[in-house]
């Protein structure tokens, strides 16, 4: 039996925490999992109390009572529906990240890699092997917003990365992508550019990087510069697209000083091509990618980017499917992109 403050508590509860420390039961669960969403010094009030009655979460017999596992499905979109090319790098950086937070706040993570045209969002409302599921990539929308939409339908807790579009089933975490294509491609008329090509997709099959179009298109009418279809070029992120892309930029003899890829990994390809065609970087070209991967500062040279804050995304995704799964009120959120100055663009 464990004394405290004057009161004897024998197999003490979250009730008999939240008494001492004077706040709710929910307070005392998210300090427990070290959840951000509570003060320092009340986690650590919350902590001492737990400590000094010898508290502590069985999360076997709490997922028992509750019908939960304690396990978070991170589903990740094979975007390239069979083509032959790797996992977007971007996504591999943002897992670890991902299972960290989740560890922090008791749950552990199922990965699964799965095809569009699978019926995982099927599969993973009736197995309910997870509590709650995160999805990363997409493929073409309009696919992946009718599985939402049979998610939502069937009241199956998840939260998204990527596009944040009108009236889109759930909760998500996205980056101001209109913002961060202004930003690449006003760091690019700046620095002296004007003949900018756009690698990349367009369409609302592919939101986010609809809005990096537009955000390049903003740019240069705000330069006062009519965006030429001539400099556009669509592209995805297979192995060999960013290259191709330049490919036909140079064979239909395209005068450009410029280039923004809507990835890293398209631009990463497509300054490989550059170089096959006797073109210095920057001095030649200056190219701008998307996403700041771990490769972007070690190429050479050095790549300029819109850098996506992974840790900040990880911890919003794993804080809201938290929320989500203990009944806690969840809104979407948009994070600022911020443009990173390397060699690739010829400013530093």
């Amino acid at each position: 039996m464990a004394k405290i403050r004057g009161m004897k508590v024998e197999n003490p509860t979250s009730r008999d925490i939240a008494e001492l420390a004077g706040v709710s039961q929910a307070t005392v669960s998210r300090a427990l999992r070290n959840s951000p969403l509570v003060r320092p010094e009340t986690r650590e009030r919350i902590q001492k109390i737990a400590r000094e009655l010898n508290y502590f979460v069985n999360r076997n017999a709490a997922g028992l009572r509750t019908h939960q596992s304690n396990t978070i499905a991170l589903l990740v979109v094979d975007e390239t529906e069979g083509k032959d090319a790797q996992v977007n790098p971007f996504f591999l950086s943002m897992l670890g990240y991902i299972t960290r937070a989740a560890a922090g706040r008791g749950y552990d993570v199922l990965i699964s890699l799965q095809q569009l045209s699978d019926d995982w969002h099927i599969e993973y409302q009736a197995s309910n092997r997870a509590d709650g599921i995160i999805l990363l990539g997409y493929g073409d929308y309009t696919s992946y917003r009718e599985k939402l939409a049979a998610l939502a339908d069937a009241n199956t807790r998840f939260m998204i990365w990527g596009p944040t579009v009108n009236e889109q089933p759930g909760h998500s975490v996205g980056c101001d992508n209109v913002d961060g294509g202004f930003q690449a491609t006003r760091h690019l008329l700046q620095t002296g550019h004007q003949r900018i090509a756009f690698l990349g997709s367009t369409t609302q099959r592919a939101p986010e990087l609809a809005g990096r179009y537009a955000g390049y298109r903003k740019a240069l009418r705000e330069a006062g510069i009519d965006p030429d279809d001539r400099l556009k070029v669509d592209a995805d992120s297979s192995d060999g697209e960013g290259y191709r892309a330049v490919r036909d930029l140079l064979d239909r003899n395209v005068e450009f000083d410029a280039l923004f890829a809507v990835t890293d990994v398209i631009a990463i390809d497509a300054m490989h091509a550059l170089e096959d065609a006797g073109l210095s970087v920057p001095n030649d070209v200056a190219v701008v990618g998307f996403d700041d991967i771990l490769l972007a500062a070690h190429v050479s040279p050095p790549l300029t980017t819109v850098r996506q804050d992974i840790r900040l995304a990880a911890e919003g995704l794993v804080e809201g499917i938290v929320g989500l799964i203990e009944g806690e009120p969840v809104e979407s959120s948009v994070m600022a992109p911020k443009l990173v100055v390397r060699a690739s663009c010829g400013a530093q």
